[in-house]
């Protein structure tokens, strides 16, 4: 794919917010404080949310069902239309990678604050993403160099690369039509149903192999690229936290690496985005092991976990979108970029801390911790309902500390200040995970938090709901 082209300068005097939850209010908040007038969508069900009570206008595009309120392509441009935006900002989820929204929103004269439609579309096929990546010289897992044409492929394949492998949806996410298969025994079936929930999730069945690595660690270098050329990196975010592939807890930087490893990988990582002609804001994941990166995908929007890095690098990344869709230079190099201290963030789920039920309902207290270093991202306030229709996200708690040591201190006493009462949260499960001497450590792999979960359970230890 050729460089692109430098963006038309498109003045951005007002922003629809394609969102919802904290992630609406954190964009309406970066726009306030850059002058920019915001509206809100809402569904009926959000007719309360604090961004549609704090944002400059409003507009209810549909019923509590997402696909027919926040996936609404149509309601969404018309609420554009109506309120006069001059560009649209998806945040993450709904329909942040959405390459047929970003061209329908640059087809009706607004600005989209995030990638081309073209790299939404090349990243979201992961398929197509390894192999650009190959051709740009980042390091990949080994495994098929694309689609597995039949089971006897599959087999060819691991064969070749070794036991245990992992077979991935091509269109995936969220280890949804992801089977790991540790014999040629297991492989046929491992194919059939990771072909068959690929299918039924994302309507497209093409799979792929990969070597499946037993210890990694999830490690993800965070990019921001203008439309001139410029590309910078403003270092890892360790993610290996996670349960059932989700994300929990989150720091930058890695405990495991060191600075020139950061270093080497975003180099290599600059000039394979800056030769790829991407803009705005991105995400690479790798696969960390032995001292050796693993590419496994990009996604092509703002991550959830965006602040740990905005709190070590001390740059607001959603500023940085928006001026970039309006077709400005970046204005500092990789040299101009410092980082300072060490960052984590919880992720604050409406959800049981032992079975992992989601727990929607009417939030009786809410008390957010303070303090230096410590930030909370959060739509919440006493007396707001949180609906059963979307995902069960509620709050970011994030602290900076100078050591790593001084923001696990400072994480420990704002879990402890927290309150989130009327709902079941994660929360106890933070406060347990915060307290482990292998978090202490950072010895952990992706692995660590279901291990984790799984003897506490095994010893009556598991936290109570709260």
């Amino acid at each position: 794919m050729p460089p692109s082209k430098p963006a038309r300068p498109h003045p951005i005097g007002k922003v629809l917010i394609a969102n919802r939850g904290e992630i609406a209010l954190r964009i309406h908040r970066a726009c306030q404080e850059m002058g920019i007038r915001t509206v809100a969508v809402h569904s009926t069900a959000d007719a309360a949310a604090m961004h549609v009570r704090l944002a400059d206008e409003s507009v209810c595009i549909g019923p509590p069902p997402a696909r027919d309120s926040y996936l609404n392509t149509a309601a969404l441009i018309s609420a554009a239309a109506i309120t006069g935006a001059d560009a649209i900002h998806p945040g993450y989820g709904f329909l942040s990678e959405n390459a047929g929204f970003a061209e329908m929103v640059e087809a009706h004269g607004l600005a989209f604050i995030g990638p081309s439609p073209a790299h939404i579309r090349m990243m979201g096929d992961k398929i197509a993403a390894k192999d650009a990546m190959r051709r740009l010289g980042v390091p990949l897992v080994p495994g098929s160099p694309g689609a597995l044409a039949s089971f006897e492929e599959a087999r060819g394949v691991a064969g070749d690369v070794g036991y245990p492998v992992l077979i991935k949806a091509a269109a995936g996410g969220g280890g949804r039509g992801m089977k790991v298969a540790r014999s040629e025994d297991e492989l046929e079936e491992a194919f059939r149903v990771a072909r068959t929930e690929a299918k039924a999730a994302f309507g497209d069945d093409a799979v792929y192999l990969e070597k499946y690595l037993d210890r990694p660690r999830h490690i993800e270098l965070q990019v921001l690229a203008d439309a001139h050329g410029d590309v910078v990196h403003f270092g890892e975010r360790d993610c290996s936290l996670q349960r059932r592939h989700q994300k929990l807890v989150e720091e930058a930087g890695s405990p495991a690496l060191k600075a020139a490893e950061r270093d080497a990988l975003g180099a290599r990582v600059v000039r394979a985005l800056r030769e790829l002609g991407y803009r705005n804001a991105g995400t690479l994941e790798f696969l960390w092991q032995d001292g050796q990166f693993a590419f496994i995908e990009m996604n092509t929007r703002l991550q959830v976990e965006h602040p740990v890095t905005e709190m070590l690098c001390g740059i607001d990344l959603v500023k940085e979108q928006v001026r970039v869709a309006a077709g400005e230079r970046l204005g500092y190099g990789q040299e101009d970029i410092r980082f300072s201290g060490h960052a984590i963030e919880c992720r604050i789920t409406a959800e049981d801390p032992e079975t992992f039920a989601p727990s929607p309902g009417r939030v009786s207290t809410y008390h957010a911790p303070g303090g230096l270093g410590v930030r909370v991202d959060s739509a919440l306030y006493s007396g707001y309902a949180v609906p059963p229709h979307y995902d069960s996200l509620v709050a970011k708690l994030v602290v900076h500390g100078a050591t790593r040591a001084e923001a696990i201190a400072r994480l420990r006493r704002s879990l402890a200040e927290m309150v989130v009462d009327g709902i079941s949260t994660t929360l106890p499960l933070h406060r347990a995970i915060v307290e482990d001497p292998e978090f202490r450590a950072g010895d952990y792999t992706i692995h660590w938090l279901e291990r984790f979960v799984a003897r506490r359970l095994a010893a009556g230890q598991a936290p109570k709901a709260g």
